[in-house]
């Protein structure tokens, strides 16, 4: 079954007669959700043509049909814009490495370096950090900082040894132990990769991500199967930092010109706690000698 396949059969699992316009059917039901022959019923398809596009036997399918089946399985804009990705999926994509300049434009690094009193740092599609500020830096990436030079520091490391928050939040003992919802965290960063890697099914850098964290021995796995997807645009992180105590961080990610960088700003509540422990986090970040923008 290839992965349009499984999105499919895993939303399909999601749904019971009884939420539907089918009603309640009486009696043992040998699945989870609804049965193949009663999603083509609510798309209006047939259940042979249903059962090939699971099958992974399904080729041009048309843009109605498509839309009906994200009706039925009642997808929202980001598992409607997946299951896009997969029905058509473009091969000859260039990798998310390519399609990320090797150097931030000039205006960004500005724009970054004035947001001083804001954590802000540039993302690559699979969350490779290409850039961040002092203070993102002081959030996230503190503890690295010393520990140069130790056993295990590389589990840090994305492609071209850019620290990769992905694969900190599963791989690294004290960047787990940052985020108060560990469980929470995972799961948005692993919808957002299953979107990455439909988008790029090509790129060797998404495998080898993927294929190093299903053989981890972590939550991976697990997660990985259940086919979730989430552009993750907006997210709350409560944050148990080891210098500042308890931090609440509103994570926005914002638009630019190149819409492979993912340029994500952390912004907290006005007068709460967590503005007093940022405060903190960043005068204590003002000590250090080197106050710029970190570009890898």
């Amino acid at each position: 079954m290839d992965e349009l396949g499984k999105f499919l059969k895993s939303r399909r699992a999601r749904l019971h007669p009884a939420d539907t316009a089918l009603g309640s059917y009486g009696g043992r039901r040998r699945v989870p959700g609804l049965r193949r022959e009663e999603l083509a019923q609510l798309a209006g398809v047939s259940a042979s043509y249903y059962a090939r596009l699971e099958q992974g036997l399904g080729q041009n399918v048309s843009d109605a049909v498509l839309d009906s089946l994200a009706r039925a399985l009642r997808l929202d804009d980001a598992e409607r814009a997946h299951l896009l990705a997969l029905a058509r999926p473009n091969r000859a994509a260039a990798s998310c490495a390519a399609r990320v300049a090797r150097q931030l434009p000039d205006g960004l690094q500005r724009l970054m370096a004035m947001m001083g009193d804001v954590p802000v740092m540039v993302l690559s599609p699979t969350s490779d950090v290409l850039a961040w500020n002092p203070l993102a830096r002081a959030v996230f990436g503190a503890h690295h900082e010393d520990r140069e030079g130790d056993e295990g520091h590389e589990v840090r490391a994305g492609h071209e040894g850019l620290p990769n928050m992905t694969r900190m939040i599963f791989l690294d003992p004290p960047t787990r132990a940052l985020f108060a919802d560990w469980e929470g965290k995972a799961r948005s960063v692993v919808a957002h990769l299953r979107m990455v890697a439909a988008r790029f099914p090509a790129d060797g850098r998404v495998r080898a991500l993927v294929g190093e964290l299903l053989s981890s021995g972590t939550e991976f796995a697990a997660l990985w199967e259940d086919h979730s997807v989430a552009n993750c645009d907006s997210f709350t992180n409560v944050l148990r930092h080891p210098q500042v105590g308890e931090l609440t961080l509103f994570q926005e990610v914002l638009r630019t010109e190149q819409p492979e960088l993912m340029v994500v700003a952390f912004t907290v509540e006005p007068g709460s706690p967590s503005e007093t422990a940022l405060r903190l986090l960043g005068a204590l970040t003002a000590d250090r000698a080197d106050h710029r923008v970190a570009v890898s």
